[in-house]
């Protein structure tokens, strides 16, 4: 069995592959930075927060953690109507995944948080600075700077995951290859230039958390 390909077909959508590929970077990109700041606040409850307020925040992450995304998916899209409150797919979607993401998000932010000992809390605390003053000023920098290599990853991760969102209409990367090959029935180019995309996508973020690190933590954290 033999099979030619021709890329010309995926050649001459390659303004629809463009766009959808700013949506994957715009829905991943909006999707972290909101998912890191829910995990920031998220992992502050699991730590520092009221009995009452630490089990809702375990209970939102297990039950996230052990559902499939896909579900999460449809019951935001297909869910929210039936309450009468109607969203565009694309809003939809970044929702999905900022739910989805920030429930691995804070268990990471969460580790960082409790690898740094208790006495510099203390004394910041014997500093004068209040309890929120001595997390962000010296616990949170030293957390992140801890986390941000399994952070980056999680957010690759994240980002990959957005080609589930295709099934509820958001025209980000993977929709366009399903469009394109649809109509040029050449799935195998339609699929690899995708996959091709998404590794270069991969490639682009690893290094942007890379030169982050470097930016953000050249100093030796304080001991």
């Amino acid at each position: 069995m033999t099979y030619s390909f021709h890329f010309g077909d995926i050649w001459a959508a390659r303004e629809q592959l463009l766009w959808g590929t700013l949506l994957t970077l715009k829905l991943s990109a909006g999707a972290m930075v909101l998912s890191l700041i829910v995990a920031v606040f998220g992992a502050l409850a699991r730590t520092s927060g009221p009995r009452w307020l630490q089990w809702l925040v375990a209970g939102y992450v297990e039950f996230i953690r052990n559902t499939p995304f896909l579900i999460q998916v449809f019951v935001i899209f297909f869910g929210l109507p039936a309450l009468g409150i109607r969203l565009d797919a694309v809003v939809c979607a970044l929702i999905a995944m900022v739910l989805n993401g920030s429930a691995y998000t804070i268990e990471i932010v969460r580790a960082g948080i409790e690898s740094i000992g208790h006495g510099q809390s203390e004394a910041a605390r014997a500093l004068g600075l209040h309890r929120l003053q001595a997390f962000r000023l010296i616990v949170l920098p030293q957390a992140l700077r801890a986390v941000l290599p399994p952070l980056g990853s999680q957010f690759i991760l994240l980002m990959l995951n957005s080609s589930i969102v295709s099934v509820i209409s958001a025209e980000e990367l993977t929709a366009a290859a399903q469009d394109i090959q649809s109509r040029t029935f050449r799935s195998f180019e339609a699929y690899i230039v995708a996959a091709g995309i998404y590794f270069c996508l991969s490639m682009l973020f690893s290094g942007a958390f890379a030169v982050v690190s470097r930016a953000a933590f050249a100093r030796p954290a304080t001991r």
